[in-house]
């Protein structure tokens, strides 16, 4: 019997989004670590803001040291991709145990954030700005 490269992976997966960045995540049972694109979430997202949001649901659900996070994210710049590492976490950790929904629903972790960029119109500089106005 031939086996594929790959082992089965176990847990529970979810996809977050913010913005144009979407992320899959997948949540195992573990010790806490957090791979970002097979990078530390350290490495990847150097700025504590950032980290402070991905974590933020974990630390909503005192999950801390429960699970191991793997991610893959593209899309955006890096706060969006935060924003979308975050969601992500949630609604896998909703998956995992349907009591946490409710904090993480406090919180305001499983609700997508729609703000996107406005489009530039015609006639303005950008979306709204328009051109100086002259009298004469």
């Amino acid at each position: 019997m031939i086996r594929s490269p790959r082992a089965p992976r176990v847990g529970v997966t979810a996809i977050g989004g913010r913005k144009t960045a979407v992320a899959r995540v997948l949540l195992q049972p573990g010790t806490g670590s957090i791979l970002v694109d097979g990078m530390p979430m350290e490495e990847r997202f150097p700025r504590l803001m950032w980290q402070a949001a991905i974590t933020l649901p974990l630390r909503v659900t005192n999950t801390n040291r429960a699970f191991n996070v793997l991610v893959k994210v593209s899309g955006g710049g890096s706060s969006g991709q935060a924003g979308a590492i975050s969601h992500g976490i949630a609604r896998a950790l909703v998956k995992m145990d349907e009591t946490h929904r409710v904090a993480l629903r406090q919180a305001g972790l499983l609700t997508r954030d729609s703000r996107v960029k406005e489009r530039k119109k015609p006639g303005l500089k950008r979306a709204r700005k328009a051109p100086q106005y002259t009298k004469r």
